[in-house]
Parts: structure tokens; sequence; C-alpha cells
């Protein structure tokens, strides 16, 4: 059995975090990609694990949200427009 370990940088992980309503959050893409899931696997266990968040730990994005967001992502130096589209999200989980 193979063990691949990924290291992310402290700087990696600060771009992922955005500042929406107020709150520091970061995208369940991102933390999916961290983590080693898709995006749907990472988005089923934490639905399968509720009652281990507090219920503030996540809310879903409104379309002008989402837009806004998705404007800061492409134009940052370390995503590419075309490369968001594959990484569309849908909750945000406060950091």
């Amino acid at each position: 059995m193979k063990n691949d370990i990924a290291l992310i940088d402290e700087k990696s992980i600060r771009n992922k975090i955005y500042i929406i309503r107020g709150k520091e959050v970061m995208i369940d893409s991102d933390l999916a990609e961290i983590y080693g899931y898709a995006t749907r696997d990472f988005n089923k266990q934490v639905k399968n694990n509720m009652n281990k968040f507090d219920s503030d730990f996540m809310f879903q994005l409104t379309e002008e949200e989402f837009k806004n967001l998705m404007f800061k992502k492409s134009t940052s130096s370390w995503g590419e427009e075309e490369n968001f589209l594959t990484f569309l999200p849908s909750k945000v989980y406060i950091c």
C-alpha cells in the first residue's frame, strides 16, 4: 500500500481564506482539495457528521456572493479563470 503525503504551506492555505459576511471562510472545494477528497465526497462527510459541528459552521452562498467570490478567485495570482470553473463552490465553511 502506498502512502502519499501532501504538504501544504501556510501561504497556500491563507490564499484560500475569504471574508464573506464578515467571517473568514473557506469554500468546500478548497477544503476538499486540502483533505484529498472530491468536493461531493467532502460535503457528504460533513452532512453525515453534522452533529460534530456548531450550527454556524457553514452556510450556502447567495448568487451575488458566489459571483463576487468567482471574480476574486479568477483574478488571484494562483488561479486561472478556466480552472476555477471546475471548482464551483456551493458551501463555505467558517474558519
